[in-house]
């Protein structure tokens, strides 16, 4: 019994094991953060939202590049983009030079009073007109109203027959073939002309959903100084420019990739120099 309790106390060589002794901690053993707990008011449920199929609703985000566009859409912006990057010869980027804000706001003040009258218009006159006839009044002839002439073919033949004295041409027509030819012909035959953004501010004029050119012929007595002064204007920013014009061309703008690329062997290069240096 004493043996035993002696073997106790000592280890197997019979060295005695002080009780003060303490190992050594682990040094790799990290102390956890006490997890600070979160007050929680009863009165507001947690309700997490589950977006799996036949569930909560999905958020509204912005799925504009993965729509499928139709055709025309799609063909429009390809063709914006290309003329962007293409060479676009003169007689073609000449519809990009419009007239400025200023001038258009005067022009197109002065086009809506000379804007053809409306059907329902045009229907009360010839009723008033037959009434008096019915009533025994002579039917006297009545001077003819001022309106802008509209069309393709009515503008080209006014200006072949040096009628026209103003010429205002769609910047947006579709194909641009059906104007194309129309400011050459205006400066060979000597008349004003100018080219305006949107079809469909010159439909609103002649009272049509959109027109490639309007011109007039005649103006009244009233307008006639604020016509000439208009003219002069017009004639200096387009007729007057005619070399300028001609020797213009369109297009040619890189990309955002492409531009990025030059960027960075230009970099590139006078890094090169510098070295060199």
């Amino acid at each position: 019994m004493v043996q035993k309790a002696l073997n106790k106390k000592t280890g197997k060589k019979g060295k005695v094991i002080s009780k003060r002794k303490k190992i050594a901690p682990n040094p790799m053993a990290v102390a956890k953060p006490v997890a600070v707990k979160k007050i929680v008011n009863p009165l507001f449920e947690k309700r997490p939202r589950n977006f799996g199929i036949g569930r909560d609703i999905q958020p509204k985000r912005d799925l504009t590049r993965f729509v499928r566009w139709p055709k025309y859409i799609r063909v429009q912006r390809q063709m914006s983009i290309l003329k962007q990057r293409l060479k676009v010869p003169p007689p073609i980027h000449q519809f990009k030079q419009c007239l400025d804000r200023q001038k258009a706001l005067e022009l197109f003040r002065m086009l809506e009073r000379y804007r053809p009258e409306t059907k329902k218009a045009k229907r009360l006159r010839l009723k008033q007109r037959a009434k008096l006839v019915a009533k025994g009044q002579e039917d006297l002839p009545v001077k003819k109203r001022i309106i802008v002439r509209q069309g393709i073919n009515t503008v080209t033949k006014l200006v072949e027959q040096k009628k026209a004295r103003l010429v205002c041409i769609a910047s947006d027509v579709e194909p641009i073939e059906l104007v194309v030819f129309l400011p050459s012909l205006c400066r060979k035959m000597g008349v004003p002309y100018c080219i305006v953004k949107n079809k469909a501010r010159l439909g609103r004029i002649a009272r049509r959903k959109n027109c490639t050119s309007l011109c007039l012929t005649e103006v009244e007595g009233s307008d006639r100084s604020n016509f000439n002064k208009l003219v002069e204007a017009i004639k200096t920013n387009y007729n007057e420019r005619a070399d300028e014009i001609r020797k213009n061309w369109g297009g040619k703008t890189l990309g955002s990739k492409s531009a990025a690329k030059l960027r960075k062997l230009e970099k590139a290069k006078a890094r090169e120099l510098k070295k060199a240096m």
